[in-house]
């Protein structure tokens, strides 16, 4: 899987991958219909804060429903179309969403198989690295697990974890990485990352 370092000629930019239940949304475990999709009330402002500050805002998640047959492809692409128009309704922009639908032990066949995609693994940040023009090096990953800390340093990015989904009782693990940066919510992670850029610049 290619990881960009230049695109278009000119210098790349820093994005900000965000996972998805339990990070911009709440976790209710298999989303199959759109009323149980719910915002939490700081997502869009906190990605508006991001796009204005020049970041590229990209969701990256693992849908294992899909490979479960819980949820059909075509069911995703109408979720995240619809959380597209959320946010941009909000004056919030999402450039792109990549979900990862295998499972090494998926009850459907096509889904089944071991791949470099379901996180931590990085072949998802990869992919949109190279699409959209990414420099990973400044870039964040957050999320409400460990492994997104963890693929943000598979790819030498900085992972934040927040404390919403399962982030309150992954905070809690004994063996969390050491030095891990751990926040609130999506809206603290953000004014983090905007602190950490406004140091770099200094």
């Amino acid at each position: 899987m290619p990881s960009a370092v230049e695109h278009g000629g000119g210098r790349v930019r820093p994005a900000v991958f965000l996972d998805r239940d339990g990070t911009i949304n709440e976790d209710v475990g298999y989303l199959d219909r759109l009323e149980r999709l719910t915002l939490f009330p700081w997502s869009i402002d906190a990605v508006r804060l991001l796009n204005g500050a020049g970041f590229c805002v990209v969701v990256v998640t693992n849908q294992r429903g899909v490979a479960t047959g819980l949820i059909s492809e075509t069911f995703l692409h109408t979720v995240h179309d619809v959380l597209r128009e959320r946010f941009r309704r909000g004056g919030a922009r999402i450039e792109r969403f990549y979900y990862c639908p295998h499972d090494p032990h998926a009850a459907i066949e096509q889904y089944r198989r071991d791949c470099t995609c379901r996180k931590p693994q990085p072949g998802l940040v990869l992919q949109a690295a190279d699409d959209l023009g990414i420099d990973l090096t400044r870039s964040f990953v957050v999320g409400d697990k460990w492994s997104d800390v963890a693929l943000a340093g598979t790819v030498g990015a900085t992972g934040i974890l927040v404390q919403t989904g399962y982030g309150a009782t992954q905070a809690q693990q004994p063996d969390r990485p050491r030095d891990a940066i751990v926040t609130a919510d999506l809206m603290a992670a953000t004014v983090r990352i905007l602190e950490q850029r406004q140091d770099a610049r200094e």
